[in-house]
């Protein structure tokens, strides 16, 4: 063997020695985009413990976000792989034939998104808004709600004055005295309610027919190619629930939950525990029955869907939007445990 042989040689053996495994780096190459709101809500606890990174095996970048039509424009730019929205960005974005699907149901949204009036701006009801202005982030669950109170109030939203804020700016604005009444969620919501009242909530809209939830949703082509990343963050966010659900005295305003869901949304860990109580948050089994995943949920995609039509704020419908939620991750999440 010449002595250039046997030095190739023995530069190849080295190089594979000192190499990782095909695994390893397809381990530590394996990245995931997920963007986040500032909700208070129990998938925050294994977020802040790198539940979500450990179960994936991936290094995720969590972006947060301010409302769910930003986390669509990101999602739909391909900038995010999982999102938070709620059911009205869904719906909005199932209508543009974005490539999504809703993995898993947050929660059906009560009391943690509210109709805050000004003290002293002289609105007792949605009825009184006529005139004033109030801000909400649109194509938001908050817009969708406000326009469905207006509705039954017999309100036309013409006589509004509707302003397009972000929560943050809903704060700042509120602060200056610019807005008479704001829909809004935490921490947003928390602040203004220090010099305001509610008026009412998505509680009460939804008796009156127009409920809301929030959502997980992944681009299709992300989970094409990655079915067990996205079985395992959604067997993740369905242990937290589980979790809470079986004993949500032990999230208190002292607790490790608490703080840590104050520390990633903002919002005061004392108000913590009344928060949580403002959704209903299905388990895991619920997620893929006849009431969430595997039917209910595209029918309220669908109606809200219509809704938004109805209000200007889509252009078209679609004639079916099954192919927008899928019940297969969940009940794979299911079947792993």
């Amino acid at each position: 063997m010449s002595d250039f042989t046997r030095r190739a040689l023995l530069a190849t053996v080295a190089a594979l020695s000192l190499a990782p495994s095909v695994g390893a780096v397809q381990a530590e190459d394996f990245k995931i985009t997920i963007g986040y709101q500032t909700v208070v809500e129990p998938s925050k606890v294994p977020q802040a413990d790198g539940a979500y990174e450990a179960a994936t095996k991936a290094s995720i970048d969590w972006r947060k976000f301010d409302s769910g039509a930003d986390v669509i424009a990101a999602i739909a730019s391909g900038a995010v792989d999982i999102g938070y929205v709620g059911s009205s960005p869904l719906a909005a974005a199932a209508s543009r034939e974005l490539p999504i699907e809703t993995i898993f149901v947050v929660g059906l949204i009560g009391e943690s998104e509210a109709l805050v009036a000004r003290d002293g701006a002289g609105i007792e009801k949605a009825a009184d808004l006529a005139g004033k202005k109030v801000a909400v982030p649109f194509v938001s669950t908050t817009h969708y709600s406000l326009l469905a109170a207006l509705k039954h109030e017999g309100v036309d939203p013409k006589s509004v004055e509707i302003l397009n804020l972000r929560p943050p700016e809903i704060a700042a604005a509120w602060q200056r005295g610019d807005i008479d009444a704001a829909y809004v969620w935490d921490p947003a919501l928390g602040q203004i309610k220090t010099s305001g009242k509610v008026v009412l909530d998505s509680a009460k809209v939804a008796e009156w027919g127009a409920p809301t939830f929030d959502a997980w949703i992944v681009r299709t082509d992300f989970a094409a190619k990655n079915p067990a990343a996205v079985r395992d963050f959604v067997k993740v966010t369905g242990a937290a629930y589980a979790e809470f659900l079986a004993k949500p005295e032990a999230w208190g305003k002292g607790s490790p939950q608490a703080d840590k869901i104050a520390r990633l949304t903002g919002a005061k860990v004392e108000d913590v525990p009344a928060l949580l109580k403002g959704y209903v948050f299905p388990t895991l089994e619920e997620q893929a029955s006849a009431n969430f995943l595997g039917g209910d949920t595209v029918k309220a995609v669908a109606a809200t869907s219509a809704f938004l039509k109805e209000q200007g704020k889509i252009d078209a419908v679609q004639p079916d939007y099954s192919k927008y939620v899928t019940s297969k991750y969940v009940t794979e999440a299911l079947a792993s445990n």
